[in-house]
């Protein structure tokens, strides 16, 4: 399994329709996403506006590949993109320990 961790920095005015738009993105463009097994929303306390978002993938591909390469990137993307004040950082990891 891979983690992708997405680092996003929006007005934090706009925090209730940002996650209202995280829902309704995941829904429809990366829930169908070959590989996609879960995903979860984390908001900053000390930054009201940042926000890590972590969606689980079969595979580093699934998401690179897969998802990235079809059509429902652009469609996740309209709904998330305008609240983005700079693009977000992305990294993925692996699983190296857990308890």
């Amino acid at each position: 399994m891979v983690l992708e961790i997405v680092d996003i920095s929006i007005d934090p005015a706009k925090k209730a329709e940002f996650e209202q738009a995280v829902s309704a993105g995941v829904a429809e463009a990366i829930a169908p996403a070959k590989g996609f097994r879960g995903y979860k929303l984390n908001a900053g306390i000390e930054k009201p506006g940042r926000y890590i978002l972590m969606i689980y993938w079969d595979t580093l591909e699934n998401h690179t590949v897969d998802f990235r390469e079809s059509d429902a990137f652009p469609k996740w993307r309209g709904h998330v993109g305008p609240f983005f004040l700079q693009a977000p950082a992305v990294e993925h990891f692996t699983l190296a320990s857990k308890s």
